[in-house]
């Protein structure tokens, strides 16, 4: 299973982190991926001023928008990030 934690932190919240989580929440639901992804949030992940800020495993992720995240969820489905081969 793959881990996503999304920063819901206050600057976080003030750049679209919630709109980060209902698109990730919305994907996971379509796709039926409840299996294979686990989504988290988080009060914060060290990097405030770098905008809404994910983590995929290992791999962090700042900037996030909403628009990213099809993104986010096909390098994961395809093995690139994430740790799954």
């Amino acid at each position: 299973m793959t881990e996503i934690t999304v920063c819901i932190g206050s600057s976080c919240h003030t750049k679209g982190a919630y709109l980060v989580v209902e698109r990730f929440q919305d994907i996971i639901r379509e796709k039926g991926l409840d299996d294979q992804i686990l989504l988290k949030g988080s009060f914060c992940l060290g990097k405030c001023a770098s905008g809404t800020t994910v983590r995929v495993g290992d791999n962090y992720y700042t900037s996030v928008e909403s628009k990213d995240v099809d993104k986010l969820i096909n390098e994961i489905l395809n093995g690139t990030i994430g740790g799954r081969r």
